[in-house]
């Protein structure tokens, strides 16, 4: 008589010897305790007007530190932050940390290339770092969008209305959470978060709140076959074949 285990596949449930049967129950269980792992890369961007915090929320974010002596980003930095999403995926970020002055180069076509979602951040002590925002998401929106794959419509985009431990010291204004609702809605972005990078506040909730975004599309449309080629390798980097021509 053939035994019957419920929820091992019936392909391994046939007359055996019971060292063979404890085989295939082992090894039916191993499988249940160790679901096959997937990984996704991610590609996102960081932007703001200079001076509102963007390299100091991705070091809070990958490293967890804060200093107040960061010099001004030159151009564009990365940083790489790897995160257990489930006990299935694994997702690695590539953070492109944006210098501000970028938005009034020609290179930001080819930064924002092959990303997936975006920060856009400001000051809340500063006003006029807040009527950048918009210019800079109408800047994502004119040079980057999704995969044809998965729709072709735009990045998910997050705002942060960082530094918001200043406000308590009586520095900038107050922020209206219904006005900042209007705001995002008006503007297409997906949602905004107040955030402190020196108090480590609701930067963890809204980098999780991207990745939901873009896992959320991943599992709509399917897994990206062919990942961009701009993509920066931050790690498993093949060192370079040594040379056997004889020139030195």
């Amino acid at each position: 008589m053939v035994r019957q285990e419920e929820g091992i596949p019936s392909c391994w449930q046939r007359k055996s010897s019971g060292t063979t049967w404890i085989k295939h129950s082992l090894r039916w269980a191993f499988f249940q305790a160790n679901p096959p792992t997937r990984e996704y890369l991610y590609k996102i961007l960081v932007v703001g007007d200079l001076g509102t915090g963007k390299t100091s929320i991705i070091r809070r974010y990958v490293h967890n530190i804060f200093s107040t002596n960061y010099k001004s980003t030159i151009g564009v930095d990365f940083a790489l932050k790897v995160v257990q999403w489930s006990s299935e995926i694994i997702v690695r970020l590539q953070l492109w940390d944006i210098a501000g002055q970028e938005r009034f180069g020609n290179m930001t076509r080819v930064y924002y290339k092959g990303a997936l979602g975006a920060f856009v951040v400001y000051d809340v002590t500063r006003p006029q770092s807040f009527e950048g925002v918009t210019k800079w998401k109408q800047d994502l929106d004119a040079k980057v969008t999704l995969p044809g794959a998965w729709g072709g419509g735009h990045i998910p985009v997050v705002l942060l209305a960082n530094k918001s431990d200043l406000l308590q010291d009586g520095h900038g204004q107050a922020i209206q959470p219904q006005e900042m609702d209007k705001f995002c809605q008006e503007q297409g972005f997906a949602h905004w978060f107040e955030t402190s990078a020196k108090d480590n506040t609701n930067i963890d909730e809204a980098a999780r709140y991207l990745i939901q975004s873009i896992v959320s599309l991943e599992e709509e449309y399917g897994a990206l076959e062919d990942p961009d080629d701009d993509s920066i390798q931050l790690d498993h980097t093949k060192p370079p074949e040594s040379s056997s021509s004889g020139c030195c």
